[in-house]
């Protein structure tokens, strides 16, 4: 193994949560600033682990920064989806946004909150796109901007170097998420031509840790596969659940509206028979329709 996988915990954070310029880079990239609105200097911020479900806690990376203009960024790598995450992702960006001020300072401090979030598995599989951008807009007029919250997912799975290939930088910081793991023997030279991936790459060779290191990388993949495993045996469980009560459902709903119909059918036999027995002794028409209901058609029939 000449390289690790720079989407672990061990090798994200080296990466990007030890070397500013690096993140700057990413978030760069990755993030929809519009042009004069780049990141020009970074600090980092104490990072918070706020996980969604207990036994999921290692399937969480995140780095969390600001720039000179206060502008706060948290960049997550997310191995394993889940429905929820996307609240989560939403919650730790508003309790950002919120905490920048305390009580009776001014709003107009408020600065904006972007929310980076990789993620390791397809989450919307009915789209093309790997890259969701949320922000809050105006239901008729997309130009009119609440700018204060902006959350981007990016679905790395998805991702294809040709996609996006306008955005140069963009697409290399994807290739290196995307190509380089343990079975990597050489590294594209697209990639090392750049000064910013080729120190990302080095800081990610197998020789950069010590073997204690390289140990807590290894248990951190088993977390991971351990964790997928038991995602999906629920979800299993949940759906065979959900089948189950289903057609428990669904024999009661066929039960209760078969006898409802068989009543009302039964109901409808009896009617004919008196309706035949009145008109048996010469009543007319008219008469057994006023009793029995039935129409003067079906009673003429009998």
């Amino acid at each position: 193994m000449k390289y690790l996988n720079p989407k672990a915990d061990l090798t994200f954070k080296r990466v990007f949560g030890e070397h500013p310029d690096l993140v700057m880079s990413l978030l760069n990239a990755l993030l929809p600033l519009a042009p004069g609105q780049e990141i020009t200097a970074i600090e980092y911020l104490p990072a918070e682990m706020v996980p969604d479900n207990p036994w999921k806690k290692n399937s969480i990376v995140d780095v969390r920064c600001k720039d000179k203009l206060g502008r706060q960024f948290i960049v997550e790598m997310q191995m394993i989806w889940s429905p929820e995450f996307k609240y989560r992702v939403l919650f730790n960006a508003s309790k950002a946004y919120v905490r920048q001020i305390g009580n009776g300072e001014n709003y107009h401090l408020l600065q904006p909150v972007y929310s980076l979030n990789l993620v390791n598995e397809i989450f919307e599989p009915e789209m093309k796109d790997y890259y969701h951008h949320y922000k809050l807009v105006h239901d008729k007029d997309s130009d009119k901007i609440i700018d204060g919250l902006q959350l981007v997912f990016v679905e790395l799975p998805k991702f294809t170097p040709h996609t996006y290939a306008e955005k140069k930088m963009q697409v290399l910081w994807l290739r290196y998420l995307t190509e380089i793991d343990e079975h990597t023997i050489s590294v594209p030279e697209e990639l090392l031509s750049n000064p910013e991936v080729n120190k990302a790459v080095k800081a990610i060779e197998e020789a950069a840790f010590s073997p204690a290191q390289l140990l807590g990388y290894e248990k951190f993949w088993d977390i991971i596969s351990t964790e997928k495993t038991l995602f999906y045996s629920a979800e299993q469980r949940g759906l065979a659940s959900g089948m189950k009560k289903g057609m428990e459902e669904g024999i009661k709903e066929g039960i209760k509206e078969g006898i409802k119909e068989g009543f009302k059918e039964g109901f409808k036999k009896g009617e004919i028979k008196v309706a035949r027995n009145m008109k048996s002794f010469g009543m007319s028409p008219e008469s057994i329709a006023q009793i029995t209901g039935l129409s003067q058609e079906d009673i003429e029939a009998l």
